[in-house]
This record gives structure tokens, sequence and C-alpha cells, in this order.
């Protein structure tokens, strides 16, 4: 089970948490993976050409045969569903299957973008003390293990042009789906873009550096597709694998300072129930952070992994426990 198989010991840190070693390089090889499938013709769609490359093949709706008379409209129309909608529905249906049981694994471990996401957030937490501009407050300002955090506005010197050079390279890449990645690579080394390439370069930067700065985790929460038919699939699910609290033990919770609730990307409060997590990416940052701070407790960290009928347990309403702190 996916959540045996990467759970850590109770006294790693998060640093050294081997669940967090094996996002970060599912991450980084799916972004390495993101921005090389076109130079290889591993998935893209040529506009020039008018078809699409799928694993170094040519990839042919057959419209053409149709526009040439070589085949009937039914045998079009078959070859329509057969190489373009199946592969679609099929792709779909393994991305919402795995949500089914276990969440927004996509978003936590692969995507692209909440890769960025979290880089910019950490950057701009040791630029302002916050990890967006839209919180209210500064975040205390040490890590789970208690660590220190230096606030530094010179920070901002490496956030804003991280977040430039991000939605740079982003939009070369979705610029390389669309064109020959010789000719894209090729005129942007030799200085001599195309116009169309040129505006569509630059235009994508623009929009993609203000998403970057102001919107990230905002985007993925409230206007990312991909993402909602994850989240709904997952809570659709009572028995879907999610982060489970202990309730009972909430008065453990006053020997912490709200880690799991600060390491959180996409500003959500882990120990709420599934219904105020929708959006969570399974990221198990507040697994991490939890089983930090309670290192040093007999009964282990609050917040774990659960699934089956022990998430269906962890929506039951528990009453407070006298003396549980409020949440912060």
């Amino acid at each position: 089970m996916i959540e045996h198989a990467l759970m850590p010991s109770l006294c790693d840190r998060p640093a050294s948490d081997p669940r967090q070693r094996l996002r970060l390089i599912t991450q980084v090889g799916f972004f390495v993976l993101f921005v090389m499938a076109p130079v290889f013709d591993w998935l893209r769609y040529d506009l020039t050409a008018g078809h699409a490359w799928f694993l170094g093949m040519e990839w042919h709706a057959g419209l053409e045969d149709f526009s040439a008379g070589r085949v009937s409209a039914g045998e079009a129309a078959g070859n329509i569903l057969l190489r373009v909608f199946l592969p679609l529905v099929g792709a779909g249906a393994v991305l919402i299957g795995v949500a089914w049981k276990w969440g927004r694994l996509y978003c936590g471990w692969l995507c692209p973008h909440f890769s960025v996401v979290e880089t910019i957030n950490r950057a701009m937490r040791r630029a302002t003390g916050k990890p967006s501009v839209w919180d209210k407050r500064a975040l205390p300002p040490f890590e789970p293990d208690g660590t220190p955090i230096r606030i530094d506005r010179r920070w901002w010197l490496v956030t804003v042009p991280l977040a430039v050079g991000f939605a740079f390279v982003w939009a070369v890449v979705l610029l390389t789906y669309l064109l020959p990645p010789v000719e894209v690579y090729g005129n942007l080394i030799a200085g001599t873009p195309t116009r169309n390439q040129f505006i569509f370069i630059t235009a994508a930067t623009v929009v993609l550096s203000l998403e970057f700065l102001f919107a990230r985790h905002l985007f993925c929460r409230f206007a990312c597709a991909v993402g909602l038919f994850q989240s709904l699939a997952w809570v659709g699910n009572r028995r879907a694998m999610v982060v489970g609290f202990e309730r009972q033990r909430a008065g453990d919770c006053a020997s912490c300072h709200s880690a799991c609730d600060h390491v959180c990307p996409m500003r959500l409060k882990p120990r709420t129930l599934k219904a105020g997590m929708f959006t969570c990416t399974q990221c198990a940052q507040c697994v991490s952070a939890c089983e930090t701070t309670q290192r040093d407790n007999p009964n282990g960290p609050l917040l774990q992994w659960v699934r089956g009928a022990a998430a269906e347990a962890n929506e039951a309403p528990v009453l407070p426990v006298q003396g549980a702190p409020r949440r912060r």
C-alpha cells in the first residue's frame, strides 16, 4: 500500500524524510520530462506538420485521408474515436482512478506547476516571512524542527528573478509543444525568433510571471481543471487515502506552533475534516511536520495517512477534549 511503503520513522526530520526526498525526486524527474518530451517527440502537436507526435512516432487523426477521399466519413469518425478520444479518455481514467484511491497525487508528486509553487513559496517566505503575499500574518520564523529561518528583504532579488525565470522556461516549453523544438530553440540561441514566436514567449512569460508571483496556489485551488476533477473524484470516495487527525489527542497540539498549518503549500488546515481539505495535494508535508514536532511524544504524531475504514472513521465527529487548544 502506498501509504505504508512511503511512511518514514517517527524520528525523521522533514529535511531527511524519505517520503519528501522521494517526492522531490519525482517532481524533478517529471519537470525534466515536461521539458524534454517535445524535444524527443515523445508527446507534442506540431502545428507546422498538422499532426501529433507520440513516443517518437507520427500520430494522425486520419482527417487527411478523409479530405483526400481515401476513406469514408464513417471510417474517419472511427479513426478519430480510436486515435483521439479513446487515448484521451484512457489517460483521464487513469488520472481519476488514482485520485479516487489516493487523492491528488499527480499534483503533489508530479505536476511541474506545483513544483514551481513550492519553490517560490520557500523563496518568498525568506523575503517576507509569508509564503504568499496574500497571507495576512507572517509565519513563525523557524522550521518544524526548530531551525531558524532568517527573514531578509534581499531575498526578493532571488524570488522575482526565479518567478520570471520559471515563467520564461514554461513559455518556451509550451511553444515547443506546438512548433518544432529545433526551430524554437535554434531561433532563441541565434537571437532571431520569428515575430509570432516572440509575441507568444513574451506574452506567456508576462502572464506566468504574474501568476507565479501572485496566484500560484490560488490557481491550483480555484482555476486548475485537472486538479478540480481529481478533487471531485477524491471527495466522492469516503475510503480514499486522507491525512487523518487523532482528534481525541488534540491536547497534544498544545506543545506545537501549528507547524502542520504553516508548511502546507496550499495554505490549508490539515487538522480539519476532509471537506475542508478539498484541494489537498497529498504532499504529506503536514504529516512530516507533525512527526517532527511530536518526535518525543511516546504516542507518536497526530497526523498520518489513513484510508479505508480508518478514513471513514476520521470523518466522524469527536467531542472536544477538555483543555485542547483552539485552532490557530
